[in-house]
């Protein structure tokens, strides 16, 4: 029973690490497409860009909450009622971010375009920065005890929390602007690179800052402390974070992107190796923490999903290997202007 938790916590760490990864850059290249294109053709170029690939990157996000719900049914259930408001805020700006996408193009006027234009701006920042402050304060810990939770939205904006979720924010902004490098050409691509080069610098400080402060705010550096071989994970990503600079001075975006897709896994991987064994730690008691063996399903459970998930995630890899492969080619104007069925 031990080993199909710990397992289950695994895939769920990997599940929540590929999901921002994927939807990392789709998020990024939303929010920062007002400083990237210029005129109604390049914002098409841009969208069409992601067109093919955003909706099946949510597959990782409705897996990651489905494994959460089904593996660990008690994290599930307080997870979304403590943090209800937020989750709720989250929910809608996908939705909305979706929505924006398919109804853009649907009436060729100016106001109409800039209204859903602003949407995807404002309904792909809030997700990372609400991504970002919630994986913040389940690392510093929710103040639950017997008597539930004590704290709401605002209690959720606490420097740790707005602290991680800035640097949500920076990392997609740099990964959505590098998959524009290399999903675009010319002026539009290079206009992408320089601004991937210029948000990498405060992306820096922030990461520094962040694993200074997680110190002080978090005990996430205790299994660390413990199992000193555990620094290679943060280390990889530190490591990654530098290679993305040291690629784009060699004015090489395509492996500038791959860093960056190594550097949010491991920050993920980073903050949840901290986390364990708990999922949602407690800040007032330990002894009211939610931990994979307080939470977790039946063994008969987690024994079935373990076998569904060993046959159908090869699977659904496979498929995101096709898609990204058949759609590798980069966006141009051409392709936007000549295609009546284009976003």
């Amino acid at each position: 029973m031990e080993m199909l938790q710990i397992t289950w916590f695994v895939l769920w760490a990997v599940l929540w690490s590929v999901y921002f990864m994927m939807d990392g850059f789709v998020l990024g290249l939303g929010f920062t497409s007002g400083l990237i294109a210029k005129t109604d053709t390049e914002k098409r170029i841009l969208i069409n860009s992601v067109g093919p690939v955003w909706d099946g990157n949510e597959v990782w996000l409705l897996t990651a909450g489905g494994a959460t719900f089904a593996a660990f049914p008690t994290t599930y259930a307080l997870m979304f009622s403590y943090l209800y408001t937020a989750l709720l805020l989250l929910l809608f700006s996908l939705i909305v971010r979706g929505v924006s996408f398919e109804f853009r193009g649907k009436i060729d006027s100016p106001a109409w375009k800039s209204g859903w234009d602003t949407a995807i701006i404002v309904s792909s920042f809030l997700p990372a920065l609400l991504f970002g402050v919630a994986f913040g304060n389940i690392f510093s810990g929710l103040p639950m005890d017997a008597a539930g939770y004590h704290g709401g939205l605002i209690s959720l904006l606490n420097p740790y929390g707005i602290l991680t979720g800035l640097l949500f924010v920076f990392l997609f902004a740099v990964h959505g602007a590098l998959y524009a490098t290399v999903k675009t050409t010319g002026e539009l691509s290079a206009r992408a690179f320089a601004l991937a080069k210029l948000l990498w610098i405060p992306l820096l400080l922030i990461a520094v800052v962040f694993l200074g402060y997680t110190a002080y705010a978090t005990k996430l550096y205790n299994n660390y402390m413990k199992l000193p071989v555990l620094f290679v994970v943060p280390a990889i990503a530190v490591l990654s974070l530098v290679a993305v600079e040291g690629f784009m001075i060699l004015k090489k975006p395509l492996s500038a992107f791959t860093a960056s897709c190594l550097t949010i896994v491991f920050v993920v991987v980073t903050g949840v190796t901290g986390l364990f064994p708990n999922l949602i730690p407690s800040s007032l008691d330990p002894a009211f923490s939610l931990t994979i063996f307080n939470s977790s399903s039946s063994q008969y459970t987690l024994t079935i999903m373990t076998v569904v998930v060993a046959i159908f995630v090869p699977i659904v890899i496979l498929y995101k290997i096709w898609a990204y492969r058949l759609f590798r080619a980069p966006v141009t104007e051409k392709d936007v202007l000549d295609n009546h069925e284009a976003y």
